[in-house]
C-alpha cells in the first residue's frame, strides 16, 4: 500500500490535474525513506520507492504546473508503532542490538512519540499553498536529523571516493 496505492491514486489523478492546469500532489514518506535503518528494511525500501517515484514525477509534471511535495515525518503519536506495525514473530538473539532495538523502541514508544499531528498539517497545508512548494518536507526534529545524517555521510562517500569512482568512462 505505501507505493502501490500512491502509484495508483496518482495514475488517476493526473489527468484532472492536468486538464486543470496544475495543482498539488503530497505523498507520504519518511525518516526512513530517507535514510535505512536495522529492522526497517522492508518498511525503508517501500518508503525509499515512494521518494524515487515522486522525485521522477515531480520533474515529469512541473510543465503542467503540478508540484509534488514529499512528507518525510520522524515519530509522531498514531496507531504506527501499535496495531499498524506488523514484527516478526521469530526473535533471533543475534541481532539483539541492531533490528533488537527496533522492537524494544516499538515496545517502549507506542503512544509516546513527540510529534503533535496537528502542527505536522498545519506545516504540510503551508507547503501545499506555498508559491514555491518544496520537493522534500522532512517534519519534525528526528526526520531533520535523518536527513543531515543521510546528506553529510553521502558528501563523505562521495568526497573519499571522488578520484576513484571518477574515471570510469571509457578512454
Amino acid at each position: 500500500m505505501n507505493v502501490f496505492g500512491l502509484i495508483e491514486t496518482t495514475r488517476l489523478a493526473l489527468p484532472a490535474l492536468r486538464r486543470r492546469g496544475g495543482g498539488r500532489i503530497v505523498n507520504l514518506s519518511s525518516g526512513a525513506g530517507l535514510s535505512g535503518g536495522p529492522g526497517s528494511g522492508y518498511y525503508s525500501a517501500s518508503k525509499f520507492a515512494v521518494e524515487g517515484f515522486s522525485e521522477s514525477l515531480a520533474k515529469e509534471v512541473e510543465p503542467f504546473g503540478i508540484r509534488v511535495t514529499i512528507v518525510e515525518p520522524g515519530p509522531f503519536r498514531t496507531d504506527f508503532l501499535g496495531r499498524s506495525i506488523a514484527m516478526a514473530n521469530r526473535v533471533i538473539p543475534a541481532y539483539a542490538d541492531t533490528a533488537g532495538r527496533r522492537r524494544a523502541y516499538r515496545d517502549s514508544n507506542d503512544g509516546k512519540q513527540a510529534g503533535d499531528l496537528r502542527k505536522a498539517a498545519a506545516v504540510i497545508v503551508q507547503a501545499v499553498m506555498a508559491t514555491e512548494p518544496p520537493l522534500h518536507l522532512p517534519l519534525g526534529p528526528v526526520a531533520y536529523d535523518i536527513a543531515e545524517r543521510k546528506s553529510q555521510a553521502l558528501h563523505a562517500d562521495m568526497a573519499t571516493w571522488r578520484d576513484i569512482a571518477l574515471p570510469t568512462d571509457f578512454d
